[in-house]
């Protein structure tokens, strides 16, 4: 997740007064998408395929 403005290739949803926009190329691939706030950052979920994660982040080894 990244703060940015809006493009032509992007799709925006406002929800609760918040704008979130996606590529719709990027979102045609990982819906659905789900965004949580968890009280620590976020929880992000979607259709997408990923690797088992790194346990090491931090350290320059991702």
């Amino acid at each position: 997740m990244v703060l940015d403005e809006p493009n032509e290739s992007d799709e925006v949803y406002e929800v609760n007064d918040f704008k979130f926009i996606a590529n719709k190329d990027f979102l045609a691939e990982a819906s659905p998408i789900k965004i949580d706030f968890t009280g620590f950052g976020f929880s992000i979920n979607s259709n997408m395929q990923m690797g088992q994660g790194c346990s090491t982040c931090g350290g320059g080894t991702c």
